[in-house]
């Protein structure tokens, strides 16, 4: 009886063994397939960024063909790389068996030496490529960070909506003000632009706006710019039960935030989304809804109202059509403010220069890197905008804010990949128009995305106490308050902004106030 408990001890032993040598490949080839895509479309991101834009995937127009090769190459191919390791130690150890194949002792030693240090580089390779892809150490490191948001955090105090006016926002796909360099590029992508928003004209900007440090995807730009602190999640709020399942629905996005649009409808504005891709992609619509927009139209909007399939590309509607509906939407916009003598707020979010570039037939390719071509064509739309608001008078009650949601994307597999590595000096493209302001006024320079949300809400015409809102100071201030997270030196305000505030989060996404 011994004997067989042994032998039964034994095969049990060897199945489980097998099996988890297998499970150890098979986790080693998903991560390490993860790593080499998250590098080839993306670079080095953070842990925040992979599990916030788990949320809500989708398939069309948000990305479906990158959606559709992550499913075959992370999904589908360990499995079947596995399988057929499996599969060739099973009809080797059958020929064994059955005595064609002989081998010693010796032999058979050496072989299992080889294969264990194989498995072994699998899961240390795929490891560590997929930490060193979305920052783990970083994110370990935030972790014991002794820094808490909280502690710094302002919910905005508005003190005087007297000359409040309208508001237009247009945050620009991967706006990178390097892309202006004429000589790194075949020419100056945002020329067009530039030249309907001149500084003799009373065009301002922000120089050397910089993206927040943990920053560098969309929605991490809109919370920043709208809500004033960096956007951080699942990883933080453990008790969320939505937020912990990746792909759910949630209800509410930072609901315990007081964003732009909180602050907007508070004092009587309608707020409009514009967008050419799926709002329902990272959640960017509940984000909306839960700060105070009434109304976002996406592509899903923009198909239901006739839009040829031409016009759409893998992420959505072309930039032009995309403007096309601004400007009748502004119209409408306009007319009812001014009828009702409250203000409104149309925010834009542009399309065309997300990754990979589409050439639209609207876009004449006149450079080599059809991408400089397709930037240059984005800027000229939200160009012909600008002139259209002006043509039709808006500029004169109606600010606005023209700005890159994040640095141009640093991956393996993007456009001017080389020449923005060569560049030390990198920023965000901005242009404010407040009517009325004096040419040549200056704002703080050097600021980041945390200090346009106050910035935002003073150039809509609303007086903050201490020009403060979230961890930003408004670039209209000429200092900041020695209390303010803006006074840090560089080092701690980076830590500040990696730095975990797991209470100030879960307040936050929990929908209470956050602590301030």
């Amino acid at each position: 009886m011994s004997d067989r408990i042994r032998a039964l001890t034994r095969r049990v032993g060897s199945v489980m063994g097998s099996t988890l040598v297998y499970v150890l490949i098979w986790a080693g080839l998903v991560l390490l397939i993860a790593a080499l895509g998250i590098r080839f479309y993306w670079g080095k991101i953070s842990v925040n960024q992979l599990l916030l834009n788990l949320i809500s995937v989708q398939v069309d127009g948000g990305g479906g063909a990158i959606v559709w090769i992550g499913v075959v190459a992370i999904g589908v191919v360990p499995l079947l790389v596995t399988g057929g390791i499996a599969l060739l130690r099973y009809l080797r150890r059958r020929k064994r068996r059955f005595g064609r194949h002989m081998q010693s002792r010796r032999s058979a030693r050496a072989t299992r030496i080889v294969c264990s240090v194989a498995v072994a580089a699998i899961v240390v390779a795929g490891s560590s490529a997929f930490a060193s892809a979305v920052g783990v150490v970083d994110y370990i490191k935030a972790a014991n960070s002794d820094f808490d948001l909280g502690d710094y955090y302002v919910k905005p105090i508005v003190t005087d909506d007297e000359h409040k006016r309208n508001l237009v926002l247009i945050y620009l796909e991967s706006g990178e003000a390097t892309l202006a360099d004429g000589q790194l590029f075949e020419k100056d992508a945002f020329a067009p632009l530039k030249e309907v928003t001149t500084s003799s004209d009373g065009w301002q900007s922000i120089k050397g706006l910089q993206e927040y440090e943990g920053g560098g995807w969309t929605m991490a730009g809109i919370t920043a710019t709208q809500c004033g602190v960096p956007l951080k999640g699942m990883g933080t709020v453990s008790g969320n039960a939505a937020l912990n399942e990746l792909g759910g629905v949630i209800d509410t996005y930072l609901g315990g935030a007081t964003c732009l649009g909180d602050v907007l409808e508070d004092h009587g504005y309608t707020n409009v989304f514009l967008g050419g891709a799926d709002a329902s992609f990272a959640a960017k619509d509940t984000f909306l809804r839960s700060h105070g927009y009434s109304d976002v139209k996406d592509l899903n909007v923009w198909r239901a109202a006739g839009e040829p399939e031409e016009s759409i590309r893998d992420w959505g509607l072309s930039d032009e059509r995309l403007m096309a509906h601004a400007k009748d939407e502004i119209d409408e916009l306009h007319a009812e403010a001014a009828r009702t003598g409250q203000p409104f707020n149309l925010s834009v979010l542009t399309l065309d220069t997300h990754e990979p570039v589409h050439v639209f037939d609207y876009c004449p390719v006149d450079t080599e890197d059809a991408a400089t071509s397709v930037f240059s064509c984005s800027m000229a739309q939200v160009a012909g905008f600008v002139s259209y608001m002006e043509e039709k008078g808006y500029l004169d009650d109606t600010a606005v804010v023209i700005m890159g949601d994040h640095l141009k994307q640093m991956s393996a597999g993007s456009a001017f990949h080389e020449q923005l590595a060569a560049s030390d000096n990198r920023s965000i493209f901005n242009r404010i128009w407040i009517p009325g302001e004096n040419p040549g006024s200056t704002l703080r320079p050097d600021v980041d995305q945390m200090n346009l949300y106050p910035t935002i809400l003073e150039a809509a015409g609303l007086t903050l106490q201490d020009s403060e809102a979230g961890l930003g100071v408004s670039a209209f201030a000429p200092s900041v308050s020695s209390n303010s997270a803006q006074a840090m030196m560089p080092e701690p305000y980076a830590e500040l902004l990696n730095s975990r505030s797991e209470q100030f989060y879960a307040t936050a996404w929990a929908g209470q106030d956050a602590p301030q």
